[in-house]
């Protein structure tokens, strides 16, 4: 299945729920697309209560010899300019009562040394995410991050090794990867008013891996 199917593919579970849904393709490396979502999701909508950032880029290498200037700047244009491209954006169009969750890893407590631009992008997203917390709750808006522990993912078997890949998960209580479903629950919770009194705070899902 590639991007458009798996996205048409979650189209028409929202559908099935009975609620909308907006497809926009772009870079979000790109400033400009970024504006562009939050404009075009505001002109559907004509409102922004929730804003999950999920995107990522990661390619394992074997030494930091491997580490390019151009690999560096895609990981963290990525994962952390982009996110950060629309929160600010969302924060300027967002209601007292609004939410932000953004996407940790345990990368970001526990790094592998073959992650080595995916890694500290992952530990940016958590110090980013708690000094924003104190700034936008002067807006009534709460931001938390979810950190997730070996989920299997497309991104899982296209960026790493054949034997990364066999054994990932393993190294868990549970000796496996974990599934999208099992981690569901924390976004929704930090996105609903049962988390009302939630903002500042990392969740995390690592099959017992969580380092602290």
């Amino acid at each position: 299945m590639n991007e458009r199917e798996d996205a048409e593919e979650t189209a028409g579970w929202i559908r099935d729920a009975g609620r909308q849904e907006l497809l926009l393709e772009g870079d979000i490396q790109s400033e400009q697309h970024c504006s562009s979502i939050l404009e075009q999701t505001l002109s559907k909508f004509g409102r922004l209560d929730i804003l999950v950032n999920n995107a990522a880029y990661q390619r394992e290498m074997s030494d930091i010899d491997e580490l390019t200037t151009s690999e560096l700047d895609r990981a963290f244009k990525t994962n952390v300019y982009a996110m950060v491209w629309l929160c600010r954006g969302a924060l300027r169009r967002m209601k007292p009562g609004s939410v932000i969750v953004n996407t940790a890893s345990i990368q970001a407590y526990d790094p592998s040394p073959g992650l080595l631009a995916y890694a500290p992008s992952k530990a940016a997203i958590v110090n980013f995410t708690k000094a924003l917390s104190k700034s936008a709750m002067k807006r009534g808006v709460r931001v938390n991050a979810v950190a997730p522990g070996p989920f299997w993912t497309p991104l899982i078997p296209s960026t790493l090794s054949p034997e990364h890949v066999e054994k990932f998960g393993e190294n868990t209580l549970f000796e496996r990867p974990a599934q999208p479903a099992e981690i569901a629950p924390l976004y929704a919770f930090l996105a609903s008013d049962d988390a009302r009194y939630v903002t500042g705070e990392v969740l995390s899902a690592t099959g017992g891996r969580t380092p602290f």
